[in-house]
Order: structure tokens, then sequence, then C-alpha cells
């Protein structure tokens, strides 16, 4: 795969790979973190302009490009940096939920940044195994996320229909007022819960005033709450806290209260000291990200999933600081090759 990028999914607390294999071995990268990795680069390069964080988000493009299969289905992981596609795990068979779903995202924003027709090939190809297929709701609310990119990029016009029809299962899929992952769920999760967010940015898309009451509601009596506490769970992953920032800010950015902008504030501060730990969970002094806190005590791990959403829950501070540092940055980031 020649000019492909990929992330190490995970590394302890030397920074040392480790492999993905939970249930049973992986892989050691993933097409999951390319892809968010893709679609935060490409937010970083519109913002900045720096070019070594194009000639990144290029390669990790080419990476998603190679995982995608002639029938547009995504595998999940690559078994060992010699590139081999793991076909059969379980977690990387082809078409996967979640990993579908975010390199057909991951190809949706490269259709903005590049102008590589094979994105769009790709992404045609990938909406076509979404279209039609049931999908549980946080995986749905991705599904929305991308329609409505791919919609403002004026690509697949004829999603609105589907946007529509995907906004009412999430709409349905609540209890007492609160957005769910599952149906069957006693409480929602907080890692990928972006519901919120997904419902409020589809109801400014589509002048739906109602889909954002709805996830206004949902934000106030379940995500509200968490902010408030400083997050203090039992686990809390940098995943969990950067989908509550996406929450809270979009719905900041529809409705234009105030009160939700300073909340996307609140859940950013748990990356800093504002936990259970008490301790930063981005190392500013080493650029890493801890993967989270277990009851109280800080994960010395840092993995690609933390990294990357914690880098898009602090987007804005991170933009700001690339721009000041730009020069430097282009000679501390080498283009890869």
């Amino acid at each position: 795969m020649p000019g492909a990028v990929a992330i190490a999914v995970y590394a302890d607390e030397r920074d040392v790979p480790i492999s993905a294999a939970d249930r049973g071995h992986e892989g050691v990268a993933c097409v999951d973190d390319a892809a968010r990795a893709l679609v935060l680069l490409c937010d970083v390069d519109a913002a900045t302009g720096i070019p070594v964080i194009r000639a990144w988000a290029a390669g990790l493009l080419e990476f998603l490009l190679y995982m995608q299969g002639s029938d547009g289905r995504f595998l999940n992981f690559i078994s060992d940096w010699s590139g081999h596609r793991n076909a059969d795990g379980p977690t990387s068979f082809a078409g996967g939920g979640f990993w579908h779903a975010r390199g057909v995202a991951g190809l949706a924003r490269a259709c903005r940044t590049f102008d590589d027709p094979r994105a769009r090939s790709g992404v045609v190809s990938g909406m076509a195994h979404v279209r039609g297929a049931s999908a549980p709701a946080n995986v749905r609310a991705l599904h929305i996320l991308t329609a409505i990119d791919l919609m403002r990029s004026g690509i697949m016009s004829d999603l609105r229909a589907d946007l529509e029809a995907w906004c009412a299962e999430l709409v349905a899929c609540r209890r007492k007022g609160v957005l769910f992952d599952d149906p069957d769920q006693t409480e929602p999760h907080l890692w990928g819960h972006v519901q919120e967010g997904a419902l409020a940015e589809a109801g400014a898309f589509l002048g739906d005033d109602e889909l954002i009451d709805v996830a206004r509601e949902s934000a106030l009596r379940y995500l509200v709450p968490l902010i408030d506490a400083g997050f203090d769970l039992p686990t809390v992953q940098p995943y969990g806290v950067a989908s509550a920032v996406l929450g809270v800010e979009r719905i900041a950015a529809v409705t234009g209260e105030p009160r939700f902008a300073r909340l996307a504030e609140r859940a950013r501060a748990w990356f800093h000291e504002r936990n259970a730990a008490g301790q930063a969970v981005y190392d500013r002094a080493a650029g890493r990200v801890h993967d989270g806190i277990d009851a109280g005590i800080l994960n010395q791990h840092s993995g690609a999933e933390s990294n990357i959403m914690a880098a898009q829950a602090l987007l804005p501070e991170l933009t700001v600081a690339a721009r000041t540092y730009r020069r430097s940055l282009e000679q501390l980031l080498p283009v890869p090759h």
C-alpha cells in the first residue's frame, strides 16, 4: 500500500506499541482509528493550513482505501506491519458496524479535503451497505453525521429521506427523555454516545426544531449531570468524554445557548485536572493522552483512540497552538514516507 499511513492501536506507559488481542490477536492498526484520525487531520488542515498535516491525512486516506474491499465494505485491522489484512477477526470482519461507519465517514471528510475520485467512489459504495441496513443507535448517529457531511458537500443529495428515517430511529430509542444506544440497556454507555450531537446537527440541517428539542432534553438529563460531576464514574475513557463534548458543543452551535458552550468547556477540563484522579489526562509535556481513569487512578497506557478523540475534543485550543507554532510544527513533524 504505497504512501499509506496507519496508527499503532495501543501503547504502554513507555510508548511501546501493543497489538489488539482482547478477543484473540486482531492486529496492530485499524480503520476505526485511522478514519477518526483522518477526520481530525482534515479539520486541523482546514483550520491551520499546515502542509505536513495534510500530508499525514493523505497517508491515512490511502490506508482507508486499501482496507475497503471491492464490494465497498471495510475490514478493520491489519494483522502486522507488513499490511496483511485481517479478514475474519471478531472486530475486523468485512462491514462491521462501527468500523464500516467510521471508514465511510473518513472518506466523506476526505472528499471535502482532497480532489480524489477514489474517495468519492468509496463513499458511494460504502454507503450502499448502510442504506436499508439496521444499526444500533450509536452507530446510526455516525451515519447521520456522515450523511449531513456528504449532502453539505453536494454528494449524494438523495440521502435526505434516509437521514429523516435515521433520525426517527434515534428519537424512538429513548426512555424518559434520554437517548439510549440500545433499547435493552438499563442506562446508556458514555463512550461512542453521540446521539445528542447528531440529532442537533440534523435538526439544524433539516430545519426540524423537534429534533433539536429531543437532543437538548437528553443532554440535560444525561450529559449535563455527568459533566457537572466531572465524569465521576468507575471507568472513564477519553472517547466517552469526547462524545459528551461533541453533544453539548453541537447543541450550543445550533441553539446559541451559552450554557451549552460553558458545559463543553467544563467537559474539556476533564482532560486537564477536573477529574476523579485530580491529574492531567492530557500530558502536554509528553505529548500523549492517557487511556482514562479507573476507580480514581490514572491509566498510564496511551492508545490511538484516546489520543485521537482527545485531540478532537480539544481542537479549539490545539488549533490556536498550531497556528502559533506553525513553523516549529513543520520542523518537528516530518512528512511521512
